[in-house]
């Protein structure tokens, strides 16, 4: 998938790649929140930060885009490619798999349904793209709250894993399965 900027299908949402030199401060701010543990970089400084999404720009298989809403970033979504990050080894990959982590950052204001709006838009986003056939994820364990919302938009658990940083659980999502959740 090109981290081209490109309008989501829900109208609200529009992407654009992830500068790591303008977006680190920002980026640093979400990433090192409590309610970011599950990112892994609580102890990150804003150095880390941007060295991290320098690396991620410059890697064929891995790409960071920021969702915005009226222009403002309000989400991060990070794609790879499965066969090559993140899960190379871990699982068979097949043609057409994406993997996704998706960031929501902490507000004092939550808004009702925005975190699932925000899923729906990037799974919405990965499958317009004809070639992706599954988005695959491996949250840690403990993170009843994502699983939760990965079953609402149509992501089906597999297996646990472990993976040198978490225990995961493996889960995907086909187009199909994405299509009967938004339809309900």
């Amino acid at each position: 998938m090109t981290p081209a900027s490109t309008p989501a299908l829900t109208p609200a949402f529009t992407f654009r790649p992830v500068d790591p030199a303008q977006d680190a401060g920002l980026l640093h701010g979400w990433v090192t929140h409590p309610k970011a543990a599950f990112w892994m970089m609580r102890d990150a400084a804003r150095e880390d930060v941007e060295r991290a999404y320098r690396e991620i720009a410059a890697d064929e298989h891995h790409h960071a885009l920021l969702g915005l809403r009226d222009g403002e970033p309000v989400f991060l979504v990070e794609t790879y490619d499965p066969a090559h990050r993140e899960l190379a080894g871990l699982y068979e990959a097949r043609p057409g798999d994406v993997g996704m982590h998706f960031l929501v950052p902490a507000t004092d204001r939550p808004v009702h349904g925005f975190t699932r709006a925000v899923i729906t838009a990037v799974l919405a986003r990965l499958f317009a793209d004809p070639a992706v056939r599954r988005v695959v994820v491996e949250p840690d364990v403990r993170n009843t709250a994502v699983h939760a919302l990965n079953e609402a938009v149509g992501f089906v658990p597999e297996r646990e894993i472990e993976k040198p940083e978490k225990k995961a659980l493996l889960s995907f999502c086909t187009r199909e399965r994405f299509e009967e959740a938004v339809a309900r």
